[in-house]
């Protein structure tokens, strides 16, 4: 029988987040006849938010990537990975140094979103700090072997703002990581619209583009956001001052986020830049809608216009396909982003992935 390939999948925890339920879903989910995978925390096992049951999980339990590099030294050095796989930029640059004293181990680190705030200051060279930031991250990317990235966006911004050789890297979308059932009808009941966005509340989301439409609107709506974060004053306090805060609701955390899209009748989408939303893939495999503004991070790659949503440009278009009158097909939306992503064909990307570069 052919040895197995054993791999590490680190990452900083397991709190709420898009690459930690895509690499514990991944590590999860690869055939055990052909790998060893070991799932690598940095944080604490009370912070776990997702199911990893199946799997070998290490938890470090501290609380910074830096105080975690000698025991992660130490750990790859005692169990001899043959690849090794980390998310997030700050533990990828962490990585990448490590790498240096591991020659024999591929090191393959996942990005996680497009780098706009980073590409502008490597562009404007703002402050001595922040180019030795930049600098930093180019440096000890391209110590990595691969860097794998989540869509063409990605992958475009690798290669011409970091200039990253192309050889080193790789395009693999997100999962869609749970069974999402298709919802059964349409959720508009006494004609009060359902609109949902889950993400995080900080600024980078741009749930402040989302409120300004919603308060154009002449019909009766309702408006829930999932997540926690700095930014949830602010949020309130416009939706306040735009006269709608009656109209939102708040779910800090729930893991029924499922039922939820289901229940809605459009996703909104407001972020300056992504790396390849989850949510937004999620919301369409419940057969649920989008309108999201066009950013950097893969959104054309999953919104089809007219067939599971609509891409705009300003707060204006944004108000127009709000107002759209159009009948939605909740089988047609799910096969949009199942054809595409579903578990199967992702898994088996990875799997190809971590294969080929053993060999």
């Amino acid at each position: 029988m052919k040895e197995k390939i054993k791999v590490f999948f680190i990452i900083p925890t397991l709190f709420a987040g898009g690459a930690e339920r895509v690499m514990s879903f991944v590590s999860q989910n690869l055939d055990k006849n052909k790998f060893d995978s070991t799932l690598v925390v940095i944080g604490f096992e009370k912070d776990n938010k997702y199911d990893i049951e199946g799997i070998t999980v290490r938890y470090l339990n501290k609380d910074r990537v830096m105080s975690a590099v000698l025991p992660l030294m130490k750990m790859i050095r005692k169990e001899k990975p043959q690849v090794v796989m980390s998310a997030i930029s700050h533990l990828n640059i962490t990585m990448g140094l490590i790498s240096v004293f591991f020659p024999k181990i591929k090191f393959i680190g996942r990005h996680t979103i497009v780098s706009q705030d980073t590409v502008k200051l490597k562009v404007e060279k703002k402050t001595s700090a922040k180019r030795k930031v930049v600098k930093s991250f180019d440096f000890a990317y391209k110590l990595l072997d691969i860097i794998l990235c989540q869509s063409k966006d990605m992958y475009n911004d690798m290669k011409e703002k970091y200039d990253i050789p192309e050889e080193k890297l790789r395009t693999i979308n997100n999962p869609i990581t749970d069974n999402f059932q298709l919802k059964s009808s349409s959720t508009n009941k006494n004609n009060v619209v359902k609109f949902i966005t889950v993400a995080r509340l900080k600024k980078l989301k741009g749930h402040e583009r989302i409120l300004n439409c919603l308060s154009k609107l002449d019909y009766p709506f309702q408006y829930t956001i999932i997540g926690s974060g700095p930014e949830k004053d602010n949020i309130f306090k416009q939706a306040k001052e735009l006269g709608i805060e009656d109209k939102i609701s708040h779910v800090p955390y729930t893991n029924e986020v499922s039922k939820y899209l289901s229940e809605s009748d459009f996703y909104l989408q407001a972020s300056y830049a992504e790396g390849f939303p989850n949510c937004l893939i999620e919301s369409c495999s419940v057969g649920t809608p989008a309108i999201a503004f066009k950013a950097p991070g893969g959104l054309d790659e999953i919104i089809e216009d007219g067939l599971n949503g609509f891409l705009v440009e300003t707060e204006e278009q944004f108000v127009e396909k709000l107002n759209h009158k159009q009948e939605w097909y909740p089988e047609k939306v799910r096969e949009s982003v199942f054809s595409k992503f579903n578990k199967d064909k992702i898994i088996q990307d990875y799997e190809n992935l971590l294969a080929s570069v053993i060999s």
